[in-house]
């Protein structure tokens, strides 16, 4: 179980930036959610396996995504400002 959960974690980072990288979704929800499932993943095998650098730092990881999505949700961009009508574009800004 500790390892499908770290290699699908892997796999979740990995897709998630490369897609970002390439310009196919934008730095918002969907690349939050790549870095959320990925890093929980990574925490279930760090754990297990007592690699608790890693393990630490994708719980941090997990603690960003998770107050960038809170953020997304509440209708700010990612730095904090919705747009003059106080609408987040499709992009996350405003």
């Amino acid at each position: 179980m500790a390892e499908v959960a770290g290699w699908g974690g892997a796999l979740a980072l990995l897709a998630g930036y490369t897609l970002l990288s390439l310009g196919r979704i934008p730095s918002g929800r969907g690349y939050q959610v790549f870095n959320l499932v990925g890093a929980a993943g990574l925490i279930v095998n760090g754990a297990v396996h007592g690699a608790w650098p890693s393990t630490i730092l994708n719980v941090v990881w997990v603690a960003i995504g998770a107050v960038a999505l809170a953020r997304l949700r509440g209708g700010s961009g990612p730095d904090g400002v919705t747009g003059p009508d106080g609408v987040t574009g499709p992009d996350g800004t405003g």
